[in-house]
This record gives structure tokens, sequence and C-alpha cells, in this order.
């Protein structure tokens, strides 16, 4: 499947308008893509903000080239990120590494054609979790009274990250209990945020779903406006597919909100 991405993703760059390679902070990895619709729509056009996943040590924003395509065929701005990634990189370096992406997008994605009122961010796996990170970030710190997102996209992601401290993965990662708690957005429900959707797939194991109704619950609890979308049939990669087919209702559900 990743091979099929990669192959799809190299065709698809061939045919974009894109500027690469933009840096929003001082790292090596702190860079980010922009992909415009070839015609202007003659207002700014909507922001889709994706987050790769990889269990936050893995993958790079070239790897889903092959998402850029059916959304800037829809008129739709797309900015895929890269952040520093562990052992480099710590969660809480990651999660405010992200935190800066989408804060220099919203300060300058006008520039590129894209409105600054309309960001939607989206999120797989690892991302989706950078995702509902970066609904529960208290904007002020960076000059913004209100979140600078519309909304948000959270697609398969973990929510809550004391089981990935008790597996392997955590031998890269290198969390210890308060780092996980303190970056696991199921037990911090924020304040206010925009409205977040979250999608598992069907087919994929019980952890994902029990994380997602988990915050889902917690959120809702909260007061925040959260909802789910259904992918039946669907496994921790193919909802990828999903995503980057312009007739599936996940993608439609999105592009529906979006200048709404």
């Amino acid at each position: 499947m990743i091979q099929r991405w990669d192959v799809r993703g190299a065709a698809a760059a061939t045919r974009l308008e894109a500027v690469r390679d933009i840096a929003y902070g001082d790292g090596i990895l702190e860079t980010l893509d922009i992909y415009r619709p070839p015609a202007p729509a003659g207002k700014p056009a909507p922001v889709l903000f994706f987050i790769h996943g990889g269990y936050w040590q893995w993958r790079d924003k070239k790897d889903f080239v092959f998402l850029a395509e059916p959304w800037v065929a829809s008129g739709v701005v797309t900015v895929i990120v890269n952040y520093p990634l562990a052992p480099a990189a710590g969660m809480d370096e990651i999660v405010d590494a992200c935190r800066r992406a989408v804060a220099w997008t919203a300060g300058r994605i006008a520039r590129h054609g894209g409105d600054p009122h309309d960001i939607w961010l989206a999120g797989h796996s690892a991302g989706g979790h950078l995702t509902a990170e970066m609904l529960a970030t208290d904007w002020r710190r960076f000059g913004y009274a209100m979140p600078p997102i519309a909304g948000g996209l959270a697609i398969s992601g973990l929510y809550e990250l004391e089981p990935i401290r008790r597996t392997y993965l955590n031998d890269v990662l290198g969390m210890d209990a308060e780092t996980a708690r303190r970056n696991s957005p199921l037990l911090h429900p924020p304040g206010e945020c925009p409205p977040l959707i979250c999608a598992v797939g069907g087919d994929e194991t019980a952890e994902f779903h029990r994380q997602q109704a988990a915050l889902v619950e917690a959120w809702s609890r909260a007061g925040r406006t959260v909802e789910t979308m259904p992918l039946p049939g669907r496994n921790h990669f193919t909802v990828l597919d999903a995503f980057a087919d312009p007739g599936h209702p996940l993608f439609v559900g999105l592009r529906q909100r979006m200048g709404s």
C-alpha cells in the first residue's frame, strides 16, 4: 500500500504547483510544502493542513504527496508538514513544532492564495494525535485570541499515550509517565476549541476504537463539538485511500465544511 502511495505521489508531484521545503522553524525537519489549485477562484481558497503519521518517529511529508492532488483539484490549498522525529526530538518538542507550523501557516497562507480564516487540520495515526493536540492548544501563547483553525479531522488517531509508553515504541520515544500524561488529549479536554471529526477504520484493532470512543466521550462531556465518521471495511492504511477519494464520505464530509 505504501509503495502504491509512492507511485501515485511521484506522478502527482509532476502535475502539482507547489512551493516546497518552506522553513517554519530552525530545525532540519521544521519545513512544509504548499500545493495550490492551478486557477485561483478570485477569492482565498480553503486550506487543508495535513500532519502525517509514523508513530512520531517515521515517515516524511514527501510520502503523502498523493493526498494533495485530489484536494487541490477540489480547490483547496493543501499544506503538508514535517516535524521533528524521535529519538532526536521528544514528544513535547514534536507537539510544539506542530503548533509553530500551524501558527506560521495562519500568518502566511494568504500569500499563497489560502484563506487564513478557513484552515482545517487533518492527521493520520500519530498525526491524528497531533491534530487533537492542536485543537486543545491555548493559542493565546502565539498571539491568537481565538484558535487560528476552523476545525480538525483526526483519522485513526492515538489520544492516550500511556499504552504507547508501555510498548516497544517507547524505546525510541523515551516518554516517562508525566510526558505521556501531559501529551494525551484524551486526558485534557480543552475549555474551548473548534469542532473535531474523528474517524477510524472498521477493520482496525480494538485499541484504536477504544481510544477514539474515549476521546469522543471525554470531549463531549466537556461541551466540545466532536462527531464520528465510520469507515467500514478500512484498515489503518486504506483509511488514507478514503481520504484521497473525492467520492468517499470522508473526503466529501470535510470538503463540505470548508468555507461554511
